[in-house]
C-alpha cells in the first residue's frame, strides 16, 4: 500500500538524507541571497499585466454585443483570473514576496478572486497540504475527501460512478470545493466539529462567497448593462464562464502535480520523527513535474515545477526554473526520480487513475505495492539480495524483472 518507510524506499541511508538536507539548503540559500530588484520588477510588472488584462477583457463585453467579441471578452478575463489565481493569488499567500516588505503584495493582506477566504486556503494549503503532503489522513488534498486516488482508500460503491463525476464537478467548480474544504463538512455532519468555530469559519465564508457572487453576478453585469453593447445576461453568462476557464485549468494544474504516475503516498506512520532531510524526501517523492515552454511556466503559476515548490514553498515562483536545475542533478546525483512530463500526459494520466480506482481492488491487475499509482517499499521485495542501488534503478530494475515474467508468461 502507500510508503510505510520512507528511507528504505528511498534506498538512501540516514548520511545520506542529511547530505541531501544540506545540498538541498545551499540551493535555498543562494537563492535568498540573490533576490532583489530584479525579482520584485517581476511580481509588480505581472500584477500591472494582469490588472490590464482583466480591465481589456471587461471593456471588449461592454463595448461590442458581437458574438465574436463576446467570446474575446470572456477568454482575455479567463486568462486574466488563471494569472491572478496561479501566478498571483497563489504565491502571493505563500509568503514568496514577503521579504519585499510592500503592505500590497503581502501573504498577509493579498485577497484573490475567489470565493474561498485567503485566510482559510493558508491554513488549508499552506499548512496541512505543505507540511503533510501526500500524506494519507492528513492532508486534504488526496482525493479531497470525495475521489478515490489511492488503493490505500477503501473502495465504495459509489466510487463507482463518484469518481469520474466528482472530479468533473470539482473540475468546473473548483474555486468552491476550495472554498468550502476548510469548513471541513465531514466534521460537521458527523457532528465532530468544533461549533463555535465552525460557525466562524461559515461567517468567514459566507462573507467571502457573497463579495464574490456579488461581483461577478450582479455589480459587474449591472454596470455593463448601461452599455447598448451589452446586455446583463451576456456579462452575467461571460463571468460565469470565465470562472470555469479558470477552474478548471487550476485544477488541471493541482491535480498534475500530485496524482499522475510516480507521485508517492505516504502513511502517519512515516512522519513520526520526520527530519528535515526526510521532510525534503517526501517532497521530492510525492510531486511531479509538467515539461513546457516558459508560457506553460507562467500559467501554472510556475507550478509545472511542483517539485521545487514543493521544496521550498516561499521562494518566489519566477526563480523555480532555475532551482529545478540544480534539483535535478541532486536526483541524479541520489539516484532519485525526477517525475516530469508534457501536461498532456501527466493529467491523462490522472483521469486514468481516478477511473480506474473507481473499480474494486479485485478488478486491478497490479499489486497494491506496486501500481502506478500506488507503491510501497515492499515493491522491492522481489529484488531479494540483489546488489544495493539507488531509487531509481531499483525501480528499472522492478519493471525489467515484471516485463521479464510477463514475456515468459506469454512464451
Amino acid at each position: 500500500m502507500a510508503i510505510t518507510d520512507v528511507d528504505a524506499f528511498a534506498h538512501l541511508t540516514d548520511a545520506d538524507i542529511e547530505s541531501l538536507a544540506v545540498e538541498l539548503d545551499s540551493i535555498r540559500q543562494d537563492i535568498e541571497d540573490s533576490l532583489g530588484a530584479r525579482d520584485a520588477r517581476y511580481i509588480r510588472r505581472t500584477i500591472a499585466a494582469q490588472r490590464g488584462l482583466e480591465i481589456a477583457g471587461r471593456l471588449i463585453l461592454t463595448a461590442s454585443s458581437k458574438r465574436s467579441a463576446w467570446w474575446a471578452g470572456t477568454v482575455t478575463l479567463g486568462v486574466a483570473k488563471i494569472i491572478e489565481n496561479m501566478e498571483i493569488g497563489h504565491n502571493v499567500m505563500h509568503g514568496q514576496w514577503d521579504w519585499m516588505n510592500d503592505p500590497e503584495i503581502h501573504s498577509s493582506s493579498w485577497e484573490w478572486d475567489m470565493s474561498g477566504a485567503s485566510k482559510h486556503w493558508r491554513f488549508t494549503h499552506n499548512f496541512m497540504h505543505h507540511k503533510y503532503t501526500n500524506i494519507l489522513g492528513m492532508d486534504d488534498d488526496v482525493g479531497y475527501g470525495v475521489i478515490r486516488v489511492t488503493r490505500d482508500q477503501r473502495w465504495k460503491p459509489f466510487n463507482l460512478y463518484g469518481n469520474l463525476l466528482f472530479n468533473t464537478l470539482l473540475a468546473i467548480g473548483f474555486e468552491w470545493g476550495v472554498g468550502l474544504q476548510h469548513l471541513e463538512l465531514g466534521k460537521i455532519w458527523k457532528g465532530r466539529d468544533d461549533r463555535k468555530a465552525t460557525l466562524i469559519r461559515v461567517r468567514e465564508f459566507g462573507a467571502k462567497a457573497g463579495r464574490q457572487l456579488l461581483k461577478d453576478y450582479v455589480a459587474f453585469p449591472a454596470l455593463t448593462s448601461l452599455s447598448p453593447g451589452a446586455t446583463y445576461r451576456s456579462t452575467a453568462t461571460a463571468n460565469a464562464i470565465a470562472n470555469v476557464i479558470r477552474n478548471v485549468w487550476a485544477n488541471a494544474v493541482i491535480f498534475c502535480g500530485h496524482f499522475p504516475d510516480g507521485a508517492e503516498k505516504f502513511t502517519k506512520t512515516d512522519m513520526v520523527g520526520e527530519s528535515k532531510g526526510q521532510w525534503y524526501l517526501r517532497q521530492m517523492l510525492g510531486s511531479a513535474n509538467i515539461d513546457g515552454s516558459r508560457a506553460m511556466d507562467f500559467m501554472t503559476g510556475n507550478l509545472s515545477y511542483q517539485i521545487e515548490h514543493h521544496l521550498y514553498p516561499d521562494l518566489p515562483s519566477n526563480r523555480l526554473a532555475e532551482i529545478s536545475v540544480r534539483v535535478r542533478q541532486v536526483c541524479d546525483k541520489y539516484d532519485l526520480p525526477y517525475t516530469s512530463g508534457p501536461f498532456v500526459v501527466q493529467y491523462a494520466k490522472t483521469w486514468r487513475t481516478i477511473a480506474k480506482l473507481s473499480l474494486p481492488d479485485k478488478y486491478l491487475r497490479d499489486t497494491v505495492d506496486d501500481a502506478p499509482e500506488t507503491r510501497s517499499e515492499r515493491m522491492f521485495d522481489e529484488l531479494g539480495k540483489e546488489p544495493r542501488r539507488g531509487l531509481k534503478s531499483a525501480i528499472a530494475a522492478v519493471r525489467a524483472k515484471r516485463r521479464e515474467k510477463r514475456i515468459a508468461k506469454a512464451a
